[in-house]
């Protein structure tokens, strides 16, 4: 049996007792070496070697790349506005955490229920049952307050198994605002003696606090909060920018609210914060504080920022697109040129286990980043065998060159060759 190795600079390998092409011979082998600790792979494993691939490529850390200019912009509203009385500044600035993180980390530490959706193995990304592929920064979250920090910046690279168009991938990159309070931070100005974070005794929880924390604490992180963001987003996109709040419901906040900014008469979601439940303060050791969080993609403020038209640019090493954002000036993306697209369509019986994003898991994985957008055209169930019908468009079309309808047909056949071995459908 040979051996099949994957490497980027030496950081994250993957070492397979077979050669592995799709995401199911990789669950089927027996370890994988990933920045240097041993997997074993069990029945939760659905990573492939296309997202193993981009483990190592961290593009928010590459100097000048578009994300890593909209990370710097924001640490540095923060750096330059929120600085202690001594002249330091408030916020810890981090970026470089593994991605790899255990499941207590990014869903049970975090209160996410364990028949939450976003959980599923369908929608992420699974070393083995116990370590995933983190689906956000804030599974570090109370890690970080652990280790002592009160209000820090986490930026990192995030994986969530998605749809195929022109504003989903399935790596993505996020930064994570946390702030916490002391009593003194928030009440020190206050001739009220009575004022207090913490409730004496827990109260109800209603619509817009939590039991634990008091309601004139609550008001005054939302403001806080809000305020915070506000500027943000006013220092990104200019004084004259349009927003709205719109009530959220996430499980490790409460209240939670996701903030709109209006783009040619849209209103476009931005990102999503919240007032940090009390019980993640106390399992990590700071039950007396009080605390707000936020979570915002990369790509969605570097897309509005820049006019950048399809996240497949991101990822892209062509000097058209990357020699656009050396300079310090924040010039619009000018588009380098337009290919022309070539349609297929993809139809199938499937059963009633069928999951879409296990088939763009496989599309991806056999086409990299040359279809741009996957349409579902046609969808009914047989009256006799009940099986589903499912009529897909794909849309080819590459950010750098022209397709030949011969390169189109060779990866059209290889989809439907795997679709049809991996997900056992009766192609149509």
């Amino acid at each position: 049996m040979s051996k099949f190795l994957i490497t980027s600079r030496s950081i994250c390998s993957l070492k397979l007792i077979q050669r592995c092409y799709s995401v199911k011979e990789v669950a089927s082998a027996i370890d994988l070496e990933l920045f240097g600790t041993v997997y074993r792979t069990d029945k939760m494993t659905n990573i492939g070697s296309s997202i193993i691939s981009k483990l190592s490529k961290k593009l928010h850390l590459q100097k000048n790349h578009p994300l890593e200019k909209v990370k710097s912009k924001i640490v540095d509203h923060f750096h330059g506005n929120y600085r202690s009385r001594h002249g330091g500044c408030i916020f810890a600035s981090i970026d470089n955490l593994n991605p790899i993180v255990s499941v207590d980390q990014n869903f049970d530490g975090l209160l996410v229920p364990k028949d939450h959706v976003s959980r599923s193995k369908i929608d992420n990304y699974y070393i083995n049952t116990d370590y995933v592929l983190r689906s956000h920064t804030t599974a570090h979250e109370r890690d970080l307050i652990k280790s002592g920090w009160n209000a820090f910046l986490n930026t990192g690279d995030c994986y969530r198994r998605d749809e195929i168009d022109r504003t989903h991938y399935p790596v993505f990159h996020q930064t994570e605002g946390v702030r916490i309070f002391e009593q003194h931070e928030i009440f020190q100005d206050s001739l009220d003696d009575s004022l207090r974070l913490i409730e004496k005794n827990p109260t109800k929880r209603t619509f817009e606090k939590q039991e634990l924390i008091t309601l004139d604490a609550t008001k005054f992180l939302e403001f806080n909060l809000k305020y915070t963001l506000s500027k943000l987003v006013e220092h990104l996109f200019g004084q004259d920018v349009e927003m709205r709040w719109v009530d959220a419901y996430f499980p490790f906040t409460h209240p939670s609210w996701e903030l709109e900014v209006k783009f040619n008469d849209e209103w476009i979601e931005m990102l999503g914060c919240g007032i940090l439940e009390q019980k993640i303060l106390q399992s990590s050791g700071a039950p007396d504080k009080v605390g707000w969080a936020f979570g915002l993609g990369l790509e969605r403020f570097a897309m509005r920022l820049y006019d950048i038209p399809d996240i497949r640019l991101f990822w892209s090493e062509d000097e058209r697109f990357l020699g656009q954002f050396r300079s310090s000036n924040d010039q619009k993306f000018k588009p380098f040129s337009k290919y022309p697209p070539s349609y297929k369509d993809i139809s199938f019986w499937a059963n009633s286990d069928f999951s879409a994003n296990d088939l763009f898991e496989i599309v991806r994985g056999v086409s990299g980043d040359v279809i741009e957008e996957m349409t579902l055209l046609d969808q009914f169930t047989h009256p006799k065998t009940q099986k589903q019908s499912f009529c897909y468009r794909i849309t080819y079309r590459a950010m750098d060159r022209t397709l030949f309808d011969s390169e189109v047909n060779m990866l059209q056949e290889e989809i439907r060759n795997q679709v049809q071995k991996q997900l056992k459908v009766e192609l149509r």
